[in-house]
């Protein structure tokens, strides 16, 4: 029995929204997605606030969320949707 799937694992990686960081403990990835910083987040961005006369900027913190994901990849040698082509 000759193996002619070889799935690709895929890892999709996003940040969710820049927040403030107290504000960023219950940030939840979106679905699918597994949360890979935890407690606040990364303080690695900044987010805006607008006024009547200004657009305030502050610092503020995001989490990263990955999720992994199976390309469907036929072996070396094999072709077609079904991967039967030799």
């Amino acid at each position: 029995q000759v193996k002619k799937q070889c799935d690709q694992k895929l890892l999709i990686r996003m940040k969710t929204k820049c927040v403030p960081c107290s504000l960023n403990l219950d940030t939840q990835c979106p679905a699918g997605y597994t949360k890979i910083t935890n407690g606040t987040g990364t303080p690695d961005c900044r987010y805006y606030l607008e006024t009547k006369t200004h657009t305030l900027s502050f610092s503020g913190c995001r989490h990263r969320c990955v999720k992994e994901f199976e390309q469907p990849e036929c072996c070396q040698g094999h072709w077609g949707p079904d991967c039967m082509g030799e």
